[in-house]
């Protein structure tokens, strides 16, 4: 069901994507579109409920995507995002850690604030999931522990700055609120809501400064 429901979200992602183009017109159109890698960070705050403490281990990863910009004000964005993180569980019966990876399917709408010829900051918002996949490594991996994926909101906002033609510096935070992960184990369920942030820097091309 994760994966169907992930299915659907990057569908309906592309679908957005394209009948967005549809409108664009002009030799200039191609322009608007962006593809851009990022490395980024990624740092849940700790969490307690249910007789439960929570700790994830502060990691790194990186995120792709594409963006495409209806007007100078408005575009609309798909990512996928990889990390990898240790998610600590102290419960009654004793710690629980359970190493998993973490992969991000996202998708938003990106408002463009006023800003200059070569500077562009910027609000995002979202929605899609995080699935969450035990490594299953020796001593890293509670057993019994499985594949799970969880709804998230996302927030927040950036700045490019435009170097060369097509290519620019972005500089972005982004805000992921959703349930904690207990990975199908009853015993883990701590029934709080996780905010992880994921601070990120990277390289769209493909972009230029719009008049």
């Amino acid at each position: 069901m994760a994966i169907r429901r992930i299915a659907i979200l990057l569908v309906f992602a592309a679908l957005l994507l394209f009948t967005s183009a549809a409108f664009a017109q002009g030799e200039r159109a191609w322009r608007h579109g962006e593809v851009s890698v990022e490395g980024t960070g990624f740092f849940t705050k700790d969490s307690q409920g249910n007789g439960i403490s929570q700790h994830s281990t502060d990691t790194g990863g990186v995120l792709v995507g594409y963006r495409y910009h209806f007007d100078r004000w408005l575009a609309a964005e798909a990512n996928y995002g990889y990390d990898r993180n240790t998610q600590q569980n102290l419960t009654s019966d004793g710690p629980f850690n359970v190493q998993a990876n973490v992969h991000q399917a996202v998708a938003g709408l990106v408002v463009t604030l006023p800003g200059s010829s070569t500077v562009d900051p910027y609000v995002l918002a979202g929605a899609g999931a995080l699935v969450f996949d035990p490594t299953n490594n020796t001593g890293q991996s509670l057993p019994g522990a499985l594949r799970q994926a969880k709804a998230t909101f996302v927030y927040g906002g950036g700045i490019e700055i435009q170097v060369v033609k097509h290519v620019a510096l972005r500089a972005e935070y982004r805000g992921f609120v959703y349930n904690r992960p207990d990975f199908q184990l009853g015993a883990l369920n701590s029934h709080v809501t996780a905010h992880t942030a994921q601070p990120s820097a990277g390289l769209p091309s493909g972009s230029e400064s719009h008049s």
